[in-house]
Formats: C-alpha cells, sequence, structure tokens
C-alpha cells in the first residue's frame, strides 16, 4: 500500500516545521521541540502528528540536507564550469557539516551512525561526479578521489562552534586549492 499523499497546507506546515528545526541547529545543538513549532508557526499537535519525537524531527532535517547537496551537484556542474561548480558546492557543504554537527550533537549515537551511513554513498557520489567533471575539463587533479576528499572535510567537524565562522571557509579553501591541477593555469 503506497501512502496518501498530504494535503498541501499539511506538507507546508511539515516543510516549515523542518526549516525551523534546521534555523534552530544552526544556532544552537540543544533544540526543543516547543521552540520549534513557535518558530513553524505550528501548535505542538501539528508538529508531533509530522515527527513522533525529537530524533524524527533532527534525521529528517538531516535527510533534507543530503538530498539537496546530492542534487546540487549536477545542477551547478549545468551553470558553471567544473571547479566553480566544485568551489560552490563546498561553500553548501560547510552549510551541511554546520547543521549535521548540530544533529549528530543531539542525536543519540545509534540514531546518527545509522543517518551517516545512509548519507555517505550519496555524498561520495555527488562529489565524485564534481571531481570527474572537472579531470574530464583539466583543471582538477586525477589523483584524487570523492572518499579522499570526504575524509579532508569530515575535519570540519572538529570545530568548535566558535571557531566555525572563522576556520571552517578557509579550510575549505585550502581543500579546493589543493583539489586544482597546477598545470591547468599555465
Amino acid at each position: 500500500m503506497s501512502t496518501p499523499a498530504r494535503r498541501p497546507d499539511a506538507e507546508r506546515n511539515r516543510t516549515r516545521i523542518v526549516e525551523a528545526a534546521r534555523a534552530a541547529l544552526a544556532e544552537s545543538s540543544h533544540v526543543h521541540l516547543n521552540e520549534i513549532a513557535k518558530r513553524a508557526g505550528v501548535g505542538q499537535g501539528t508538529l508531533y502528528r509530522n515527527f513522533p519525537n525529537r530524533e524524527a524531527l533532527l534525521a529528517e532535517v538531516y535527510r533534507r540536507d543530503v538530498e539537496e547537496l546530492v542534487a546540487a551537484s549536477s545542477a551547478l556542474l549545468a551553470d558553471h564550469e567544473p571547479v566553480e561548480a566544485l568551489r560552490r558546492w563546498l561553500d553548501r557543504v560547510i552549510g551541511y557539516a554546520e547543521i549535521k554537527h548540530g544533529v549528530l550533537a543531539a542525536l543519540e549515537p545509534a540514531a546518527w551512525q545509522d543517518l551517516v551511513a545512509h548519507s555517505q554513498n550519496p555524498i561520495e557520489g555527488a562529489l565524485g561526479h564534481l571531481l570527474d567533471a572537472g579531470k574530464a575539463a583539466g583543471s582538477i587533479r586525477t589523483d584524487v578521489d570523492a572518499h579522499g576528499v570526504l575524509l579532508l572535510i569530515a575535519y570540519l567537524g572538529r570545530l568548535d562552534r566558535a571557531e566555525w565562522e572563522s576556520k571552517a571557509r578557509p579550510l575549505m579553501n585550502v581543500i579546493l586549492d589543493g583539489l586544482r591541477r597546477r598545470d591547468a593555469d599555465r
């Protein structure tokens, strides 16, 4: 049996709840459902009809961010040359990583380990798509792969929240500079 389609207003409420939770996570990993309901402009009942508990809501925030990040690789390549598309995608990764840090801090280890395990392959595939386009264009080093780059990016998770603004983007720029083919600039 398939799940019946949601009414448009119910879908809008669900989207507002997820967006409010995402915004709250960008500020702090201490997210309270009553605060999220208030930010979304919905009642507690509406929140709980959509998300039976805090973990379900945070998992949905995480899944949506992954879906958007994965979809962005092809869209960016359609509009930009490969290195610029990769730079813009890495900018999105910074925002994704900040929210991911908040989600993982707020969830029990078993719940976040499952989320991370299911998101790694799609993210690696999206990054691989960007890297392959850059390699084909001659602007990205051929001796790197998506898995290796993700290992470098993973260290963003070690930044303290207080360091995030001053360190995340400069570190991502170092990664991008390291991915460029030096002979492509000549």
